[in-house]
């Protein structure tokens, strides 16, 4: 079984590969995938969930659901 990293280690995985304003996707609640661009770097709110800050949400987004601007990781969510 594969474990999922802690907040704290994808917090800083994310912040290594991506700086500020790096161009992103999210998969919204209903599937419905969001484009913008990070605001912060990623951070670990209230000691359990890593989050982000995105220009075209508003407050923090789970870090889980954000990706790099990569259509292919979310081409079964749309259509």
């Amino acid at each position: 079984m594969t474990r999922r990293p802690s907040p704290q280690q994808a917090v800083d995985a994310w912040n290594k590969a991506h700086p500020v304003g790096t161009a992103v996707m999210v998969s919204k609640d209903r599937h419905e995938i969001v484009r913008g661009k990070t605001t912060s770097d990623a951070y670990v709110l209230g000691g359990h969930s890593a989050v982000i800050l995105i220009d075209t949400i508003r407050g923090c987004y789970l870090l889980d659901r954000v990706a790099a601007d990569a259509p292919a990781l979310f081409a079964r969510t749309e259509g």
